[in-house]
């Protein structure tokens, strides 16, 4: 599955993970093992109570919940199902922020010829063809869903080389989010390991002019000391 590119606030290209399919197929087993506990479960009470199991409230009970299942996690739980949180998975807009009701609301019924009339052929088949993670009802909500799994080792290599007796040099760092620094980590260990200079150039530079300072260092010793320096005062 191939990753995309989005523009943060700071107008910082990032790579956003695209969810793979066996993310998703296991998150939508998950969700559908939890409608089905529950159908089982509702029945059980409602036998036990000794009600009607006919009529208009019957059938609400057990087939609203159920009908309504994604469409409620994903618009309260900020994009996600207990299938998606489960995998680390979750909805989001293209560039990467929360999508509103109405993007939640399309790709749920959507959800009616993408999975539920097709047994989730369809949506396979876009999502594979597609290569953002999206489905017919991404592709018209203007949303995707990402995998939020850490990388393997980059923020630990960088967190943890901080000399014992370190004297940080940009205390402006601090008004950098956490989301922030993850996202110039990202770029600087991909620029490096690729060699690209171009674009520690550029990252080196929205830095220095969101935390108004002047570069005194080399590019990247200058991205890897504000990387260390916002470590530093985390750790205070």
């Amino acid at each position: 599955m191939d990753n995309f590119q989005i523009e943060t606030v700071q107008n910082i290209s990032i790579e956003q993970n695209v969810a793979g399919i066996g993310e998703r197929i296991l998150a939508f087993i998950v969700d559908l093992a939890i409608i089905v506990i529950y159908i089982i479960i509702a029945n059980l009470i409602i036998a036990g109570l000794g009600a009607e199991r006919e009529g208009m409230m019957f059938y609400l009970v057990l087939g609203l919940p159920s009908f309504l299942y994604h469409l409620i996690w994903e618009s309260f739980w900020n994009g996600r199902s207990p299938g998606k949180a489960l995998l680390q998975l979750r909805v989001v807009k293209k560039d990467g922020s929360r999508p509103e009701f109405s993007g939640f609301l399309i790709r749920w019924l959507l959800r009616i010829i993408d999975i539920s009339l097709t047994s989730g052929g369809l949506a396979v088949v876009i999502i594979l063809f597609n290569g953002k993670g999206q489905r017919l009802g991404d592709i018209a909500a203007g949303t995707t869903v990402i995998s939020e799994k850490k990388r393997m080792g980059f923020s630990a290599s960088l967190y943890n080389d901080i000399p014992e007796n370190y004297i940080p040099k940009y205390p402006q760092v601090t008004i950098l989010s956490d989301q922030d620094i993850q996202e110039i980590k990202e770029l600087y260990l991909s620029a490096k390991r690729e060699g690209n200079h171009n674009i520690i150039l550029s990252l080196s530079a929205k830095i220095a002019e969101l935390l108004d300072v002047q570069m005194e260092e080399k590019p990247f010793d200058f991205v890897q000391r504000v990387i260390t320096d916002y470590n530093y005062y985390a750790l205070q």
